[in-house]
C-alpha cells in the first residue's frame, strides 16, 4: 500500500473534488485529501483505501505549511498535487467589501505558492510530477460582478504559467483547468435562482471533470497542456 503513489487535493467536497478523489484512488492511487470538515473527510476514507483526510483551511498559511509536512511525514511526498480550493463573491464592486478581494486571493492564489514550495523540491528530486489547477473563465475575463474573485483566478493561472515554463523542462506538468459552467452540486444547484429546477444537461458534472482532470495528469511528455477549457456542449461562449 505504501507503495502507491499519492495524489493530494485540496477543497474536497461533494464535487470536483470529491469525484476527483475517487477516480485517482480507483486507479491505484492513495489521496492525501484536505478540506475544513471533518465528518466528510471521515466519509472519504472510509471507502478510499489507504488515503487519509487533513482538517485544515488552507487560508491559514501556518496550519497548511505544518499540514503539509504532516502529510509526507505520514504518507510520504505527493506525485499530484491538484488544487481545487477555492473562494469567491459575486457582487458588484459597490455592493462589496474591499477585504474580500484579500480574502479570496490568499485561498485562491496564496495557498498555491505555499503548496507549490512545500512539494516541488520532492519533485524536483524525483524528476517527475504533476499540478493541477482547478479553474474558471474569471481568470481570463473581469464581468462586472466579479471585482473581487476574477483577479484572483487570473492571478492563479498566470502563476501556474509560471511555474509551467520554470518547471516543466524539467519534468514536472503543471496545468490549468478551466470549467466554464456551473458544477452539478447541490450547492450550486441551489445558489442561482435561474438554476433552480433545471436539468443536469445545463451543468458541467463532477465526474466528468475529474475524468478530465485524471487524463491530463497522465498525458505523455511529447503533449502536455497547460491552458484547457471544458464546457457542456450547450454552453454560450
Amino acid at each position: 500500500m505504501n507503495k502507491k503513489p499519492i495524489c493530494l487535493i485540496t477543497g474536497l467536497g461533494e464535487g470536483t473534488g470529491g469525484h476527483t478523489a475517487i477516480k485517482f484512488a480507483s486507479a491505484g492511487y492513495r489521496i492525501a485529501m484536505i478540506a475544513r470538515t471533518k465528518e466528510r473527510l471521515t466519509r472519504y476514507e472510509k471507502y478510499l483505501i489507504g488515503s487519509r483526510g487533513y482538517v485544515c483551511d488552507v487560508a491559514n498559511i501556518e496550519l497548511l505549511q505544518e499540514t503539509c509536512k504532516k502529510i509526507k511525514k505520514e504518507m510520504g511526498s505527493p506525485h499530484i498535487l491538484i488544487h481545487n480550493a477555492v473562494k469567491g463573491n459575486f457582487e458588484k464592486l459597490l455592493d462589496g467589501k474591499p477585504e474580500w478581494l484579500e480574502q479570496n486571493f490568499r485561498i485562491n492564489t496564496t495557498s498555491f505558492m505555499y503548496l507549490a514550495h512545500a512539494l516541488i523540491p520532492d519533485m524536483l528530486k524525483s524528476k517527475k510530477g504533476v499540478i493541477i489547477v482547478t479553474g474558471n473563465t474569471a481568470a481570463k475575463r473581469g464581468i462586472a460582478n466579479t471585482p473581487y474573485f476574477a483577479p484572483t483566478k487570473a492571478a492563479q493561472r498566470i502563476l501556474a504559467q509560471s511555474l509551467a515554463r520554470d518547471f516543466g523542462p524539467k519534468g514536472i506538468h503543471v496545468a490549468y483547468v478551466t470549467v466554464d459552467a456551473s458544477i452539478n452540486t447541490p450547492w450550486t444547484r441551489n445558489r442561482i435562482k435561474k438554476q433552480l429546477n433545471q436539468p443536469d444537461i445545463i451543468f458541467t458534472q463532477p465526474e466528468d471533470v475529474a475524468d478530465e482532470i485524471f487524463h491530463i495528469a497522465h498525458q505523455k511528455r511529447s503533449a502536455w497542456s497547460f491552458d484547457v477549457e471544458i464546457r457542456p456542449d450547450i454552453e454560450k461562449w
